[in-house]
């Protein structure tokens, strides 16, 4: 087989396994919380030795565990998932008043977004009445956690020895001349962000955009989320670009005093 039909092969196995483990997730409902094997192999039409693996690498992962009495049950992996889902939804809805009226305030374009893993993802985006600038962000798309000043500013609060490992591990894109690709270049600045407590970019994701963002923090004083302000960087001012850090470091401040308030 050659190598690109070997990497075709090995997609669908991959996409089919992964079907598989959705189809098993998606049979657990109030009124079944546990499944048998032998439950899983009638509904997916398969061997039972077959329903079996699948059901061991749910297992092995943590989605599944087998349950006291025989069978299998949703594991802790679901759990913490939900917790995430759970906190990602209502982050949108506590932060989006606070991201309204700073974009009413800047003139600017602001953003929410979260990193999920090697990538950052924007969960809510406030317009700017008066100004309106083109940047790579929209709702729901997700870019590289070397993206930027929202990317570094999830990052830069995480352990460090982490996040050297995910920055080597992760294929660093670069948008523009400016964007960081270098893992010691970008240690350096995440150590300088947490120093100052906001980061700021220039032309590092869209060219002669400038980016602002500050930490959003959980009562547990980890960053969960990154608000920023997104501005056409040749017509900002030194004295504008020092009101949209302070006013960005506020908004984040507003949002976490929120955050831990829904929390508590």
């Amino acid at each position: 087989m050659s190598g690109s039909g070997f990497a075709a092969s090995s997609y669908r196995e991959r996409n089919s396994t992964a079907d598989r483990a959705l189809d098993i997730l998606g049979m657990f409902t109030e009124e079944r919380p546990t499944l048998t094997g032998l439950e899983v192999a009638t509904a997916l039409g398969v061997a039972k030795s077959t329903a079996y693996r699948y059901l061991q690498s749910l297992v092995t992962n943590r989605f599944l565990e087998e349950a006291p009495q025989g069978g299998f049950r949703l594991g802790l992996r679901v759990m913490e998932l939900a917790r995430v889902a759970r906190r990602s939804y209502g982050l949108s809805e506590v932060a989006l008043p606070t991201l309204t009226t700073l974009a009413g305030s800047v003139h600017e374009t602001v953003l929410l977004t979260r990193r999920v893993g090697d990538l950052v993802v924007c969960l809510d985006r406030a317009e700017s009445q008066t100004h309106r600038v083109r940047i790579s962000y929209e709702r729901g798309m997700t870019l590289p956690i070397n993206a930027g000043a929202s990317a570094f500013t999830l990052l830069a609060w995480s352990p460090p020895r982490q996040v050297e490992e995910l920055l080597r591990a992760t294929e660093l894109r670069k948008f523009t001349p400016l964007t960081l690709t270098d893992v010691d270049d970008i240690l350096a600045r995440l150590r300088q962000i947490r120093a100052d407590g906001y980061s700021v970019s220039r032309s590092e994701v869209d060219h002669d955009v400038l980016g602002v963002a500050a930490p959003i923090f959980d009562e547990g004083e980890a960053v969960v989320a990154a608000v920023s302000v997104a501005a056409v960087n040749s017509r900002t001012s030194k004295v504008a670009e020092l009101s949209i850090i302070q006013q960005v470091q506020a908004a984040a401040a507003e949002i976490s005093r929120m955050v831990r308030v829904t929390q508590s």
